[in-house]
C-alpha cells in the first residue's frame, strides 16, 4: 500500500511539485466554477481557456518558455476577449454566447500558428496538454499566488458576488456594486485559467475548474457547501490522478482530468441533491 500510494511523492520531487500545484488549482478553481456554473457560464469558462492561447504564444514567441512573459500575454489575451465579446454582444445582434465561440476558435487557430511559426511539435503540445509533471519552484509560486488571491477576493466579495449571481436586479436597487463585482470575477476566471495554463495546458485548463463544480452541484443546493465539496473533489482527483497516471506511465494531466469526470458520472446518479437516482426514487414514491 505504501508503495503505491505514497512512495511516488516521497521519492520523487517532481510528484511532490504536481500534487502541490494541482491542490492549489483545485482550491482556487472550485469557488470560480460553482459561480460560473450558477451564472450559466460554463462554456464561457471554456471559450476564455482557449482565448489565453495568442497571448501566452507571443509570449513564447518573443521569449521563448519564459513564465513571465507567457502569463503576461495570456492575461492580457483573456481579458481583451472578455472585453471584446461583451462590447460585441452589447453593440450588435450577436448573443455573449456567439461571439465567445467566434473568438475562442480565433484564438485557437491563431495560437497555434504562432507557436508553429518558432516552436516544434513538441513545444506545441507543451502549450495545448500542459506539463504538470515539469512544474518548477516558479510555477509554483505563482499558482500559489493566483490560488491565495483568489481565496481572498472571494472572501471579500462573497456576499455581493452571491447576490449578483442569484438576484442581480435586487443588487442593483440596494448597491452599484453589480458592474464592479462582476469584472472582478472575469478577472478571477482569467487569471486562474492562466494558471491552469501552465499545468493543464490550454485544453483542459478548465476540466479541474468545472468538472469538480458540477459534481459538487449534484450534492449540495447551498453555494458554500458546493464549494467546499468541489474544493474536496478536486483534491482527491489531482492525488489520485497522479498516482494512477505514474502507475500507469500515463500523462498525468488527463488522468486527473478523467478522475474529475469519473467523480462526475458517479454524483450524476448518486448525488444527494439532484443525482438521477435520488430524481427516480422521489418520482416513484410521488407515484405511489
Amino acid at each position: 500500500m505504501y508503495d503505491y500510494l505514497i512512495a511516488p511523492f516521497s521519492e520523487f520531487e517532481f510528484m511532490r511539485r504536481a500534487l502541490v500545484g494541482s491542490i492549489a488549482l483545485s482550491l482556487a478553481g472550485a469557488p470560480v466554477g460553482v459561480f460560473l456554473m450558477l451564472r450559466r457560464m460554463s462554456l464561457t469558462g471554456d471559450a476564455m481557456a482557449h482565448a489565453i492561447l495568442p497571448g501566452a504564444a507571443i509570449g513564447y514567441l518573443l521569449a521563448g518558455l519564459s513564465l513571465g512573459a507567457m502569463t503576461a500575454g495570456g492575461l492580457i489575451a483573456g481579458v481583451l476577449v472578455a472585453l471584446a465579446a461583451g462590447a460585441v454582444a452589447r453593440f450588435t445582434a450577436l448573443r455573449e454566447d456567439a461571439s465567445l465561440a467566434a473568438f475562442y476558435l480565433i484564438s485557437l487557430a491563431l495560437g497555434v500558428t504562432i507557436v508553429s511559426l518558432r516552436g516544434s511539435n513538441v513545444d506545441l503540445l507543451h502549450l495545448l496538454f500542459g506539463s504538470v509533471l515539469a512544474l518548477d519552484e516558479a510555477t509554483l509560486l505563482l499558482l500559489a499566488v493566483i490560488s491565495t488571491a483568489t481565496l481572498v477576493i472571494f472572501a471579500a466579495l462573497y456576499r455581493p458576488l452571491v447576490l449578483e449571481t442569484l438576484d442581480p436586479g435586487y443588487l442593483a436597487s440596494v448597491s452599484g456594486a453589480g458592474a464592479p463585482t462582476q469584472l472582478v470575477f472575469l478577472c478571477l476566471v482569467v487569471l486562474n485559467l492562466v494558471g491552469g495554463f501552465h499545468a493543464l495546458g490550454t485544453l483542459m485548463a478548465v476540466g479541474l475548474m468545472m468538472l469538480p463544480a458540477a459534481s459538487a452541484r449534484l450534492w449540495a443546493e447551498d453555494v458554500t457547501a458546493a464549494i467546499a465539496i468541489a474544493m474536496g473533489m478536486g483534491v482527491v482527483a489531482s492525488y489520485a490522478g497522479l498516482v494512477l497516471s505514474y502507475h500507469a506511465g500515463v500523462p498525468s494531466g488527463p488522468v486527473i482530468i478523467l478522475v474529475c469526470g469519473a467523480f462526475y458520472i458517479l454524483s450524476l446518479f448518486f448525488g444527494r441533491a439532484s443525482g438521477l437516482i435520488r430524481l427516480f426514487s422521489g418520482r416513484q414514491h410521488l407515484e405511489a
